[in-house]
C-alpha cells in the first residue's frame, strides 16, 4: 500500500511504514574494539542517529579464525561466531562494516597468509550486505619503536605462551599490513592507517584519552576538532558487562541469545 492509500489512517502507522530503517554498524575486532565498545556505540549514534544498530564480534585476544583463550574465558573465532547468521536474517539497512585488531593471530603463531585469508573471508561476507567497508592496518610505527626488553614484557602479558622473537613478529606484522592494503584495494574497502600519536607506552592499544577521537575518525572517516560526547558511565558499565552469544568459562559453554539490547540513550547492540 502506498502513502496515498494510507491517507486517513493513523499518522504513527504511516510514519512507521515510511521511515527508513536505522543505520547499522558491524564491527569486528579484539582488545581495542572491546575497550572502545562504549565509545563506538556513542560514535555511531552521534554520526547516524539515536536509533543506530551496532553488531560486534569482539573480545580480548580475539582470533579471526581460531578459538582464543584469555585467562578463564574462551571465545570462538570471529568467522565461527553467530554474527553471520544474525546478519543473514536481519532486514536490509544502510550498513558500515569495520574490520580492525588483526594482530592477535600473529602472536598465536599463524602466518601472514592464513591471517589474510581469514580477513579476506570477512570482507567477502560483509561485502554481501554492504559496499561500505573500513579495514585498519596494524600500529607498525609503535611496534617498531619497541626495545627487545619491552617486547618481551608485553609478549609475556598479552600472550604468555608465545615464543616468537621480536624479529619474527615484526616481519609477519609488516607482511600482514602490506596484505591488508592489497585486500582493501581489491575488495573496495577504505584502508585506514592507524595514527602513531594514538599510542603510548603500550604499543598496540589506543590510549583511553584518545578513544573518542580515534573511533570517530576510524568509523566515520571524519576528524573532529573536538572529541564527540561519549556515553554515560552507567551505559559503559552495562555494555562492558554484556555476555556474548557464545563463550566458555572454565571450560563450561555458555550461550546467551542475542535479541538486540535496546539502550536507554538510544540504539540497539548485539554481541558475538
Amino acid at each position: 500500500m502506498d502513502a496515498a492509500g494510507l491517507a486517513g489512517r493513523d499518522p504513527g502507522l504511516i510514519g512507521a511504514r515510511l521511515a527508513e530503517p536505522p543505520t547499522r554498524v558491524v564491527a569486528l575486532g579484539a582488545s581495542n574494539l572491546t575497550r572502545g565498545f562504549p565509545t563506538l556505540v556513542s560514535t555511531a549514534r552521534e554520526k547516524w542517529g539515536p536509533e543506530a544498530e551496532v553488531l560486534v564480534a569482539l573480545g580480548l585476544g580475539r582470533s579471526y579464525g581460531a578459538p582464543s583463550r584469555v585467562l578463564f574465558r574462551t571465545l570462538p573465532g570471529i568467522l565461527q561466531s553467530g554474527l553471520w547468521q544474525q546478519l543473514e536474517r536481519s532486514p536490509e539497512a544502510a550498513t558500515r562494516g569495520l574490520i580492525t585488531d588483526v594482530g592477535n593471530d600473529i602472536l598465536y603463531g599463524f602466518g601472514a597468509e592464513q591471517i589474510l585469508a581469514w580477513v579476506e573471508e570477512c570482507l567477502v561476507r560483509l561485502r554481501r550486505i554492504t559496499p561500505d567497508l573500513v579495514l585498519t592496518d596494524l600500529p607498525l610505527v609503535s611496534i617498531r619503536r619497541l626495545s627487545r626488553a619491552r617486547f618481551l614484557f608485553f609478549r609475556s602479558i598479552l600472550v604468555p605462551r608465545c615464543r616468537l622473537s621480536f624479529e619474527q613478529v615484526l616481519e609477519t606484522a609488516e607482511q600482514v599490513t602490506e596484505g591488508l592494503a592489497r585486500l582493501a584495494a581489491s575488495r573496495g574497502a577504505r584502508f585506514f592507517r592507524l595514527r602513531p600519536e594514538w599510542y603510548g607506552l603500550d604499543p598496540v592499544h589506543i590510549r583511553p584519552r584518545m578513544w573518542r577521537r580515534a573511533w570517530r575518525e576510524i568509523l566515520s572517516g571524519e576528524a573532529a576538532a573536538e572529541a564527540p560526547p561519549g556515553c554515560s558511565r552507567l551505559e559503559a558499565l552495562r555494555l562492558f558487562s554484556l555476555s556474548p552469544e557464545r563463550q566458555w568459562l572454565l571450560g563450561v559453554e555458555q550461550v546467551t541469545p542475542q535479541a538486540g539490547l535496546r539502550l536507554p540513550s538510544g540504539g540497539r547492540v548485539w554481541l558475538y
